[in-house]
């Protein structure tokens, strides 16, 4: 088999700098603003166990100073009195004791913070992809930003334990620097000297790790596309029918090895230059060793204070290994959390006129002024001067072959986008000047392309309208409208029977069956316009008429736009608007377009001569 072809990529095709990393940091203290929101009492809960345990190893470490002098004290005396030892032992006991169960709360209140921040994170997500236009939704780059801010909330959690981890570490490090600089502060620089090599490593290597996963976000999305159409029973069928598994495995085996690659470069690279410099670090701390043990030999301090410099020292090299590591995986989490508030801060697409209330009751209709359309980044115009007037309470039926631009039509319509120039006016105004989601409430809409929610019957057909989810009488009512009452008649569980294949329990319906549910959904509020667009394409040609026999019987007096290639159902419209190429080439009644010689004419024989 051929190899699929590829995009050419690079390995390095943007990079970020130490200092993007750190300018990143910017954007903690909105970070923890956000966690604070999630649990006060959660969040002040984890940072008084921490300041407290924050001065546990310097404790412990002077009570065993402490324990080991008075030991050597004792054994040089006669009459040995151990009251004192016991009690530093039970004290060093006790704070032991209380610093583990501190460790506890800490670990329990990072883990629950987490959990509930992870939440709301995601929500924020899911709500402010619903603010953004349609046209934003469809770009690319956007599904990137998407990408990016929804698959780092492991990151995000992990930033605010760092985060934490590093003030109560710095606290320790105080404590324990002041020690070492009261006996011994020559060692002090022999310890930053030991660690600021191994800082500067893992910082570089974290802005590059940053960079290499940014660039290739888009990589990464295919290969979770294609992890999914790979083994999904959506698509098994298909992909068994036309042999598609040795295709689909190694366009993701090529994609994915060349990820993997470009990374193991990277992860050698970094783990041959951190053992370079932990061996130094090792090597500068058994000479700060050898220094301790020669000031114990000449006498210049005791066993005790020896226990406590070696012990001290061990710590504080560890915490300021521990602290720069954290702070390079900050600095590059932190690029990670630019990204999501990135995303929640995208602009938001709105009209700067001041919205005017709409009309209680629609008079007049729509008009259709002129209208061009070409979709963002395309130069190419669906819609080139479309002018139509649709009357209040007048059912029109959109007419044109694929690409005629009905679809697009409808969806300017409904203000998923703005035309390029032209105008649709309600009642006489403007439909930018309403306000967006009150103008969209006047809309019942069912698309061809309808999502099929696994959810439960109830739930798929509230849909149409959420807030009457749990109206029975309102969803029984849709249901019978639209036949969905067949449906659920034939569910073991009627309306709660879940649906789809994802969940326990969950029934498999027909094409047909799911689109009764669609156009419930559309039945489910009482909405002034009406908008079908090819709803029962899954449903044969005497079902669909008995369905828009029924829609136009039950929709007397509200205006309904209707979008559908079998004319036997077009013909039941008030006028029938026929789109070629962009333009309106006809409008009329049945009968007068069957008396005027042109397209709809022409297919309309076509199909009728295909049923005898």
């Amino acid at each position: 088999m051929a190899k699929p072809p590829f995009k050419s990529i690079t390995e390095n095709k943007s990079t970020t700098s130490i200092k993007d990393s750190f300018q990143a940091l910017k954007f903690v203290p909105r970070f923890f603003k956000e966690i604070y929101q999630t649990s006060p009492q959660l969040f002040f809960i984890n940072i008084t166990a921490r300041l407290i345990n924050s001065i546990s190893p310097i404790a412990i470490l002077w009570l065993g100073k402490l324990i080991i002098d008075e030991i050597i004290h004792q054994v040089s005396l006669e009459n040995k009195d151990l009251t004192v030892l016991w009690k530093y032992v039970a004290l060093e006991l006790g704070i032991v004791i209380a610093s583990d169960l501190l460790s506890r709360v800490i670990n329990l209140t990072d883990s629950l913070l987490g959990d509930l921040y992870s939440n709301r994170s995601s929500e924020k997500i899911i709500r402010k992809s619903s603010e953004l236009s349609i046209s934003q939704l469809e770009d690319p780059d956007f599904y990137d930003k998407l990408e990016r801010a929804r698959s780092q909330t492991v990151r995000r959690v992990d930033l605010m334990s760092n985060i934490l981890s590093q003030a109560e570490s710095l606290i320790s490090m105080t404590t324990l620097i002041a020690g070492l600089i009261y006996f011994a502060p020559v060692l002090i620089l022999i310890l930053i000297l030991s660690i600021i090599p191994s800082f500067i490593n893992e910082a570089k290597f974290s802005s590059t790790r940053y960079s290499l996963a940014r660039s290739w976000t888009s990589e990464r999305r295919e290969l979770d596309y294609l992890r999914f159409i790979g083994a999904n029973n959506q698509t098994a069928r298909e992909v068994k029918l036309f042999g598609l598994t040795d295709f689909i495995a190694e366009r993701f085996r090529e994609l994915s090895d060349r990820y993997y690659h470009v990374t193991k470069k990277l992860a050698i690279k970094q783990n041959l230059l951190g053992s370079i410099f932990n061996i130094l670090g090792v090597l500068s701390y058994y000479g700060a060793y050898i220094y301790i043990v020669l000031k114990v030999v000449a006498g210049a301090i005791t066993i005790g204070e020896l226990t406590f410099l070696s012990g001290s020292f061990n710590r504080l090299r560890s915490n300021l290994q521990g602290f720069f590591s954290r702070l390079t995986r900050i600095s590059e989490s932190a690029l990670y959390l630019k990204d999501y508030f990135d995303f929640i801060d995208l602009e938001i697409e709105k009209s700067s006129l001041i919205p005017i209330p709409i009309p209680e009751k629609i008079q007049k209709g729509f008009v259709v002024k002129d209208l061009h359309f070409a979709y963002p980044g395309s130069r190419e115009e669906v819609l080139k001067g479309v002018s139509f007037e649709l009357k209040a309470g007048e059912k029109m039926a959109f007419v044109g072959q694929n690409g005629a631009g009905k679809t697009t039509l409808i969806k300017l319509f409904l203000r998923f986008y703005e035309p390029t120039s032209g105008e649709i006016l309600l009642d006489g105004i403007n439909i930018n000047r309403f306000d967006i989601d009150e103008y969209r409430q006047r809309f019942g809409v069912i698309f061809q392309d309808f999502f099929r929610y696994e959810f439960t019957l109830r739930e798929n057909i509230a849909v149409g309208n959420i807030d009457e989810i749990q109206n029975d009488r309102t969803i029984h009512d849709a249901a019978e409208k639209s036949l969905a009452n067949q449906v659920i008649e034939a569910m073991t569980l009627g309306i709660e029977q879940q649906l789809g294949r994802r969940f326990s329990n969950g029934q498999e319906l027909s094409g047909g069956q799911w689109q009764k549910i669609a156009l419930a959904r559309a039945y489910m509020k009482d909405a002034d316009i009406m908008i079908l667009d090819e709803p029962t394409s899954a449903l044969d040609a005497q079902a669909e008429y008995e369905v828009f026999k029924r829609f136009i019987g039950l929709t007397q007096g509200k205006t309904s736009i209707i979008i559908s290639h079998r004319f036997s159902t077009v013909r039941m419209a008030d006028r029938i608007l026929v789109l070629q190429n962009g333009k309106v080439l006809e409008l009329g009644t049945h009968e007068a377009l069957m008396e005027n010689p042109k397209l709809y004419a022409d297919l309309f024989k076509l199909q009728a001569a295909g049923y005898q």
